[in-house]
């Protein structure tokens, strides 16, 4: 017997008790449904902790730091310095695909009547490229011109010099124009505040202030937060210039020095972020940090942390959907064995025609499939029409919490899945029941009433 004939009799004998078909697959729409948005939730929240701790930073990126250095003029193990030399150590790991130095400066920064005392960070070309700027943008790699690029909120550390006033007294952001006018940039701090406080006893001479052109500012708006949004960014080898010129023969701040407090000549770093080729390689470039005999830390190690907790949530709510299906398996294998009490004296005639024994199990496996296929497709048209509540209803609780995003999620692989596994149960409910009907004796089906 073909098997469009075999499809034809199984969804004709559907046809003919409706009622009880539709009951059935109900059954099978509420079960497909509850699994696909149950595991629909937990990829949601996944996908949403991974958004977040994206928005953080570059997640294939590890924060190198040495067990040794102190800086502020104290003394260290120079052979644990992060150096120019390190680097190129770190650089011929495996996986390893880039690394950056991470060099702070404290500064004063002065526009009108407002200034701040922060610090600057200089970092590689490589690294900022991973800034998002929201204005500006980043300075062709031959510009030797020292140039700063602001987080978006950068502006709370300003305050007014004469009265103090700043964010933190209204919360009113200061009227600093980083994109339209001149930054004036003080490089020695020390000179600075100490004739800032016209101290009698100081020899100093007031501090050359420098003006620094404004390259970028990252993306966002001032109550927006990303990983870049405090900090100010530049290139290092630009800074480093800029500091030798500053300073001359001088110790430079933050800088170690040696037993006779004599600067070194070379630079050492604050940080260095090391960049891997996948994030699956990271743990393993860490631990090779580690054995180095360096501070290594990255976000991998909240993530697996988050993503072991989020993988036993999922689990946890796809075995709640999977209860519904199991009720709904059992309903399909009720309905396929009064299906053969009703069809007996059909199932005799089929047999003494002399049709393949196997053709009787295959037409209830295909009934038993199809009311899988049916339930699977409408429970899937329903699961994306409830998921869409619930992204669209719970979008504004979720912008309170910090995160945006959908928070039920179903990828293609998931929509597939649940109706091959929706016809696979449908089938597997049928099994049992087909064996029966290929074993019922001819003659006594036959003469049943």
């Amino acid at each position: 017997m073909r098997f469009l004939d075999l499809l034809g009799m199984s969804v004709n004998n559907l046809k003919r008790r409706k009622m009880r078909t539709f009951l059935t697959v109900l059954g099978v729409i509420i079960g497909t449904a509850s699994v696909v948005i149950m595991v629909s939730l937990g990829i949601g929240l996944n996908g949403l902790m991974m958004e977040q701790y994206s928005s953080y930073g570059d997640m294939t990126m590890i924060t190198v730091y040495s067990n040794s250095y102190y800086g502020g003029g104290q003394e260290a193990d120079e052979s644990t310095f992060l150096t120019d030399d390190t680097m190129k150590q770190f650089a011929v790991l495996d996986h390893v695909t880039g690394v950056s130095p991470v060099l702070r400066a404290d500064v004063v920064l002065k526009q009108g009547a407002y200034y701040c005392s922060t610090n600057i960070t200089g970092v590689s070309r490589e690294y900022l490229e991973k800034i998002p700027l929201g204005e500006g943008g980043l300075a062709a790699e031959n510009d030797d011109q020292l140039k700063f690029y602001y987080g978006n909120k950068v502006v709370i550390w300003f305050s007014n010099e004469k009265t103090g006033a700043g964010y933190w007294d209204n919360e009113e952001p200061p009227p600093i124009d980083f994109m339209g006018k001149p930054m004036f940039v003080v490089f020695d701090t020390d000179a600075y505040w100490q004739t800032r406080w016209n101290n009698a006893e100081t020899t100093a001479k007031p501090p050359k202030k420098y003006m620094i052109e404004t390259g970028g500012m990252v993306e966002g708006a001032f109550e927006d937060y990303n990983n870049y949004s405090y900090d100010i960014y530049c290139d290092v080898e630009l800074l480093k210039q800029q500091l030798k010129m500053v300073f001359k023969k001088k110790a430079i701040p933050r800088q170690p020095t040696n037993s006779k407090g004599k600067p070194y000549s070379y630079f050492v770093y604050d940080q260095m972020m090391v960049f891997v080729d996948d994030m699956e390689n990271v743990t393993t470039v860490q631990q090779q940090l580690s054995d180095m005999g360096y501070q290594a830390n990255s976000q991998m190690e909240w993530i697996e942390q988050a993503q072991q907790t989020y993988g036993i949530v999922q689990l946890v709510l796809g075995g709640i959907g999977a209860v519904s299906l199991f009720v709904a398996a059992i309903g399909i294998a009720n309905t396929m064995m009064m299906s053969i009490y009703e069809r007996t004296k059909e199932i005799g005639v089929i047999k003494v025609l002399g049709c393949d024994m196997r053709n009787i199990r295959n037409m209830f496996l295909l009934e038993s499939g199809f009311i899988g296929f049916m339930g699977g497709v409408a429970g899937l048209i329903i699961s994306y029409g409830v998921g869409y509540a619930m992204n669209h209803f719970l979008s504004l609780g979720q912008m309170m919490m910090g995160m945006d995003g959908d928070i039920s999620r179903i990828p293609f692989w998931l929509a597939g899945g649940a109706i091959i596994f929706a016809i696979l149960v449908g089938m597997a409910a049928g099994f049992f029941p087909s064996l029966r009907a290929m074993h019922l004796s001819p003659l006594a089906a036959i003469r049943n009433e």
